[in-house]
């Protein structure tokens, strides 16, 4: 098989299995937190594990502008094999290929700095980086045979992962609020309990008790029942937009 061959294979592999990280991910921050209990961030310092949680909103805002511009069929949550229907090139897109996966990116950061372990941040990162190349390679592949120099004409001037600064194109669409609140909530959830679940495991290493903090605990609580309102308003077909 060659190469190029063996790069889209696994990276669509990684691609369908992507939603099992965080599995892996807690399993690794647990070990090291238990090997590491002196980590640089305390369970009871909220102003650092409020940092820690800015930087995790900051990939919430980037997936925000990604969500909030997009037509339907495009930049979505699928796990079975690539799906587009047409070539993103503005908002976001203008700035950056995959938006959606440097969103992922700092909303991961947030909870791995969580932690406070160096090492455990710079191997995440390496990790993520490794993991998501091979996918962000079979999506560039899809699309390069499917949309051909419409794709590598705009691939061409637009970098991968980090934005270039400056050439924002103005989105066709009107941007949705309600496009984001159909899509985003679970993603917004799981963010908010990941960071009760460390929490509670530092609070575990550190004094020898299981304890809460009682932030965490109240702002996961007001998540779910906003995940709970939101999902409802879903299924009820309240939060649909015509084209998204």
């Amino acid at each position: 098989m060659a190469l190029i061959e063996e790069f889209d294979k696994t990276g669509n592999t990684l691609f369908r299995y992507r939603s099992y990280i965080p599995v892996v991910m807690y399993a690794l921050a647990v070990l090291v937190l238990y090997f590491d209990q002196q980590n640089f961030i305390l369970a009871n310092d909220l102003s650092a594990s409020l940092i820690c949680f800015a930087v995790s909103v900051l990939g919430m805002f980037i997936r925000f502008l990604v969500i909030g511009f997009v037509p339907k069929a495009t930049s979505g949550r699928n796990t079975r094999e690539q799906v587009a229907e047409t070539v993103n090139t503005k908002g976001i897109y203008s700035l950056v290929r995959h938006p959606l996966y440097l969103g992922n990116f700092f909303m991961w950061l947030g909870i791995i700095l969580y932690v406070g372990n160096v090492w455990f941040t710079i191997c995440s990162c390496l990790l993520y980086w490794l993991y998501y190349e091979r996918i962000m390679f079979a999506e560039e592949f899809f699309m390069r045979q499917k949309f051909g120099e419409a794709y590598t004409h705009w691939a061409a001037k637009v970098p991968a992962f980090w934005p270039k600064l400056g050439g924002w194109i103005d989105p066709e669409m009107d941007f949705s609020i309600r496009n984001i609140l159909k899509r985003e909530y679970s993603g917004f959830l799981a963010t908010v309990v990941s960071f009760l679940f460390l929490n509670v495991i530092k609070n575990y290493f550190e004094s020898g008790t299981w304890q809460l903090n009682y932030f965490w605990v109240y702002f996961t609580v007001a998540a779910a029942v906003l995940t709970l309102i939101l999902k409802t308003l879903k299924k009820a077909g309240k939060l649909e937009v015509t084209g998204r």
